[in-house]
């Protein structure tokens, strides 16, 4: 199994989430975040007063599915969430080494 963690633009999330219904998938998880990459913020006028916002609103996904789905889920993500600027975002994936789905207690690929 494994573990994708998507930080994408907020404003792609509904998106994002439709494409991978699309696909099949049945969960994830999702967490307002704010941090920063290359951008390092940005700029504000805000009632004539300028200021720098340092930390970026995005959201950030969390979707384990089988080994054999990840790669296409990872490129639906990727595509999806494209808007070719700055601060698209980042995709990670990691290996997930066991699951368990708490009310029936089925493991592995069964529990996801």
């Amino acid at each position: 199994m494994k573990l994708i963690v998507a930080v994408i633009k907020p404003f792609k999330l509904e998106e994002v989430r439709e494409a991978l219904t699309n696909l099949g998938v049945q969960g994830l998880m999702v967490s307002e975040v704010k941090g920063y990459g290359r951008q390092s913020g940005h700029t504000e006028i805000y009632r004539g007063a300028e200021y720098v916002v340092n930390f970026v609103p995005k959201v950030k996904l969390e979707i384990v599915v089988p080994d054999a789905v990840a790669a296409h889920v990872v490129e639906t993500v990727a595509m999806t969430a494209k808007t070719g600027k700055i601060g698209d975002g980042k995709i990670f994936v990691l290996d997930v080494e066991q699951a368990m789905r708490v009310r029936t207690g089925e493991t592995g690929d069964e529990a996801l």
